[in-house]
């Protein structure tokens, strides 16, 4: 008979990728994050522009979620600064109308948990092939 071990010593699940999500509210940063990592990424967290650009400056990340709480400036400035910190690094934006230049993939967040997921698996399936 097999012993299962505390969650502390099992083996980490692979990860689909690594995410930097920000937001201005705390409190859908929480909710919203938690639904990625259920969803299978690791995710890092940030309130607000300031946070955002220094852990850009810091980290490498698969892909970053700006959210919509944030201004429709920092959305924009905070695309620019994720292809600046790496061209591979993949970026959605959950509240955006029309076309920008630095952002892969935008959509309304009140489609649904199930549409962010897919876009984002969308996102990740494409980094990997541009990886490879």
């Amino acid at each position: 008979m097999n012993k299962i071990g505390p969650k502390s010593v099992r083996p980490a699940a692979a990860s689909k990728g690594k995410i930097l999500y920000c937001e201005i509210d705390a409190k859908v940063l929480s909710e919203q994050s938690r639904m990625f990592e259920r969803a299978g990424y690791t995710v890092e967290t940030t309130v607000g522009r300031g946070g955002a650009v220094q852990s850009l400056l810091k980290n490498h990340y698969d892909l970053v979620v700006l959210g919509h709480t944030l201004t429709k400036d920092d959305r924009h400035h905070l695309a620019y600064m994720a292809k600046k910190s790496s061209e591979a690094t993949q970026v959605l934006v959950l509240h955006a109308s029309g076309k920008h230049p630095a952002v892969d993939f935008a959509m309304d967040s009140r489609q649904g948990e199930k549409a962010i997921i897919t876009a984002l698996d969308s996102l990740s399936q494409t980094r990997a092939t541009m990886a490879s």
